[in-house]
């Protein structure tokens, strides 16, 4: 079904039934370029129980829903998201992220809890992002060579001369996901991956799960073994021989650790 939430016409997702009654609510937050429908297995296993009702939902600007209608940071994510839980109704819930959505549940929890809508009963964090790479000398000096030839290109003349070759070289800069986004999505991107969220981290009460491939390159398992010493009572379950997407390429053992934690 579509969804107005603060004006964005956004799609959601409800396993488990629209009556939340004698069930628990868990919510799935998506990863940063992906649907609702990537996490279809994950909800259909917890709703299957009869025990939850899973919400899955498009963030604006994330599958066919409204992008946002100006840059957005993850702080602002959160703050939407907000707006959308008062109107779906949720009291308390269980808070599931993949990746960026892990960025948002990060802002939520540390949060003063007086301050939302809506109680966090538990956390199930999955490759999630928030820690912010240290940068190699190397991949300084790539990131100060980047910003002097951007410089250059702007130029209009050097543009007028060399359009093509600087058009080609545009298309490449950035990752895969900057490359495939719109400019505004862009912009939210570059505003996330510059953002540390370690500090928010010990502010985090609830019970907290994390689940990592250990072949993960775009959050590696080194950023859940951070979140783990700076999450209080936090646990670290690795899954071997997967990577960012770990419940795509473990399925069975994701699946098992979900069944676990859940008592399924």
């Amino acid at each position: 079904m579509t969804k107005d939430i603060d004006g964005y016409q956004v799609k959601v997702q409800i396993d488990g039934g629209e009556d939340a009654a004698g069930k628990e609510d868990v919510v799935i937050l998506q990863g940063w370029g992906t649907t609702l429908q990537v996490y279809a297995q994950i909800a259909q296993l917890l709703a299957a129980s009869g025990k939850y009702r899973v919400v899955r939902f498009n963030f604006p600007g994330f599958g066919d829903s409204d992008e946002p209608k100006e840059r957005w940071a993850p702080g602002d994510f959160a703050d939407w998201f907000v707006k959308f839980m008062q109107e779906m109704g949720i009291k308390k819930t269980t808070l599931m992220g993949h990746s960026y959505g892990g960025r948002v549940i990060i802002h939520l929890a540390s949060r003063d809890p007086k301050t939302l809508p809506f109680s966090i009963n538990r956390i199930v964090l999955v490759d999630a992002a928030g820690v912010m790479p240290v940068r190699t000398k190397q991949q300084e000096a790539k990131t100060r060579r980047y910003k002097r030839l951007r410089a250059l290109f702007a130029n209009p003349v050097m543009y007028a001369l060399f359009r093509a070759p600087i058009d080609e070289w545009r298309s490449k800069q950035g990752s895969a996901d900057y490359r495939a986004a719109s400019p505004r999505m862009r912009e939210c991107l570059v505003a996330a991956v510059n953002e540390d969220l370690q500090e928010k981290m010990p502010k985090i009460r609830q019970d907290t799960l994390l689940v990592w491939g250990d072949r993960d390159t775009a959050t590696p398992l080194s950023d859940g073994q951070k979140m783990e010493a700076l999450i209080p009572g936090s646990g670290l379950a690795v899954i071997k021989n997967a990577g960012h997407f770990s419940f795509l390429d473990q399925p069975v053992v994701f699946q098992n650790i979900m069944k676990a934690y859940f008592e399924l």
